[in-house]
């Protein structure tokens, strides 16, 4: 029989990964902290990067599927002047190219290489990506010495903004991104030091926002996991229209039964009782409610952050009351 878990609280974790760990690395430390098996995430990061990652505890890995998909935005070094064979300093490094080449690129030369990165555009995964081709992981394929081609795919960049241009051995390009889930810095350094014609790849990666959700109040892997944990209504607050109900209206809605929310939006609406908690995702649909997850009590309470920010505006109960999502992180 399966051990319990010491602490069956359900939360979700903003972690400033540090440089050199996995990401599961990560879920392993945030396990023993937390007192949980049950973690998970909403999309890794490579040893190289650091920022933040997103991970849900128990009851509140139903909400990582709302989170995986949200646009992201990074800090990245691009080093033009060689290429790399996973598109980033971890890998094997190509000759340099010619000095002169490299001295003769100009900002304006870079700037006008970014522009062709930067909107809705078709973007070929690094080879070395967790894509699976015919089953099997792309990196595994690649480090097994197999030549591996992925398809494009439509990715947007909403903004590719060049931040500070460093001259030495090589050009080193510092810049910030934003973009949408599913898109590859490491292929937008190959790509860019292509275009330029000298080659180029990532020797530094910060993912430092999660659509409105920052690192800067992220916590960090020294920290107690445990206390650091974020309630399930806070966050589905914070990506969504929050619709509060009576205690008998959650009972009626956990069993499936048909309760009013009024005029609101389509959804995903955040439905919580009257003591805050989270009760499910909902949408209205033809005037009818459908239940998208519904997320029961914890076996256990244990320490988490406030359901809902002091500072909020305020929701009476009953049902149909909405609260506008906030755009903090």
């Amino acid at each position: 029989m399966a051990k319990p878990p010491r602490n069956p609280a359900s939360g979700i974790l903003f972690i400033d990964k540090p440089q050199g760990i996995t990401s599961h690395g990560v879920i392993s430390r945030a396990r023993a902290s937390v007192g949980t098996r049950k973690i998970g995430h909403a999309g890794t990061l490579d040893p190289m990067a650091t920022g933040l990652l997103v991970l849900g505890a128990n009851n509140a890995t139903r909400l990582l599927t709302y989170l995986v998909g949200l646009d992201k935005q990074y800090l990245a070094t691009i080093r033009l002047g060689a290429s790399s064979n996973t598109d980033d300093a971890d890998g094997e490094l190509s000759e340099p190219a010619d000095a002169v080449a490299i001295a003769a690129i100009t900002n304006d030369d870079i700037a006008e290489a970014v522009t062709q990165f930067t909107g809705a555009i078709m973007q070929r995964p690094s080879s070395v990506s967790a894509i699976k081709v015919d089953g099997r992981r792309a990196y595994t394929l690649v480090r097994s010495g197999e030549e591996v081609v992925l398809a494009e795919r439509a990715v947007t960049i909403s903004a590719f903004d060049v931040l500070t241009v460093k001259r030495g051995e090589f050009v080193d390009v510092n810049v910030r991104v934003d973009c949408t889930s599913g898109t590859y810095i490491r292929a937008l350094a190959r790509d860019l030091g292509e275009v330029l014609g000298v080659g180029g790849h990532l020797t530094a990666l910060r993912r430092t926002r999660v659509g409105p959700f920052t690192v800067d109040t992220a916590c960090t892997l020294d920290d107690d996991l445990e206390t650091r944990l974020v309630a399930p209504a806070k966050v589905a607050g914070t990506l969504f229209d929050t619709v509060e109900i009576s205690d008998d209206e959650a009972f009626d809605l956990s069993r499936g039964q048909q309760i009013p929310l009024g005029p609101v939006g389509a959804g995903p609406l955040a439905i919580v009782n009257s003591a805050g908690r989270l009760v499910g995702l909902a949408e209205v649909v033809n005037g009818r409610t459908r239940i998208l997850s519904n997320f029961p009590v914890d076996a256990a309470a244990a320490p988490v952050e406030a359901e809902a920010d002091s500072s909020a505006e305020s929701v009476k109960p009953g049902a149909g009351s909405v609260k506008g999502a906030s755009s903090d992180g």
